[in-house]
């Protein structure tokens, strides 16, 4: 199958970048949301970061225009119908990629290949809730889409191994460099990533230094481009408790146990850069 049309489920941080990247590398691109409203938002986002993108010289102008007209977007599911690969990229809760998966499947032809850009939960779960699992996969984006060059390709149980090929030759059209992660919560870098996020939020919970210092000391002690709490403020409190529970469930194992501090912060509404205050203020 060649594949000349993607769908992106979601038109947040991540939806709106991938639409962008799949965009500018010449594939025709239909974002949907649920309102109008949000779609306007990814528009606006994916428009200035492809004006900063030129005006930084790593785009040309000509590129980022046409990318534009690729772009199109809709509330309605029935207009997938022409799409080769739908990408999800919903919230990480595991009932509201269900219901959406289910809809996106009800609306696409057999062959089309449906992805998955979860960070945390298991691929072949998700599959089970559609007809044809066979054609389902995990493609792990990472935020910021348009200047992180990773993308994680998770296989579920019942991933064909066409799919996964499929796959491979999107991610590396899109110019990312793909690795293959095996379906266990987080897979490969978050595994890694947000429990050590998490460690040094009990570091702070427990007064042993400030949310400053914990960050000097990683990014000048172990050469970080930037510290853990500022990484945190710029994932999203919610995410990364999001994907802590996954992994405290996933694995039922206490080590994953999410901080305190990080569940109260996410309580008082304390996100990080999205709602100006995190561990910092913005």
């Amino acid at each position: 199958m060649n594949i000349e049309q993607i769908a992106v489920i979601g038109a947040g941080t991540m939806g709106n970048g991938i639409a962008q990247v799949c965009a500018v590398a010449g594939y025709q691109v239909l974002l949907v949301d649920v309102s109008d409203a949000a779609l306007e938002r990814g528009v606006a986002t994916l428009s200035k970061n492809l004006e900063r993108q030129v005006s930084k010289g790593t785009l040309d102008a000509d590129k980022a225009a046409a990318a534009k007209t690729r772009i199109r977007t809709s509330t309605d599911y029935t207009l997938l119908s022409g799409a080769q690969l739908v990408i999800e990229a919903a919230s990480e809760n595991l009932q509201l990629k269900q219901r959406i998966l289910q809809q996106v499947a009800a609306n696409v032809a057999a062959e089309c290949i449906i992805a998955t850009n979860t960070s945390s939960l298991s691929v072949t779960q998700l599959a089970a809730s559609i007809e044809h699992p066979e054609r389902f996969i995990g493609v792990h984006f990472f935020n910021p889409v348009p200047m992180m060059a990773l993308v994680e390709i998770i296989r579920g149980l019942q991933t064909s191994d066409s799919t996964y090929a499929q796959a491979l030759v999107v991610t590396e059209k899109v110019g990312k460099t793909p690795i293959t992660a095996g379906n266990r919560p987080g897979f490969v870098v978050n595994r890694i990533l947000v429990p050590m996020i998490n460690e040094a939020i009990f570091v702070r919970q427990e007064g042993l230094a400030s949310a400053e210092d914990i960050d000097t000391g990683m990014r000048l002690g172990c050469n970080q481009p930037i510290g853990p709490l500022a990484l945190a403020d710029l994932i999203g409190l919610d995410t990364l408790l999001a994907i802590m529970e996954a992994f405290h469930e996933g694995f039922n194992d206490s080590k994953y146990r999410p901080a305190p501090l990080l569940k109260e912060m996410v309580a008082a509404g304390w996100l990080g850069r999205k709602s100006g205050r995190g561990f910092f203020t913005y």
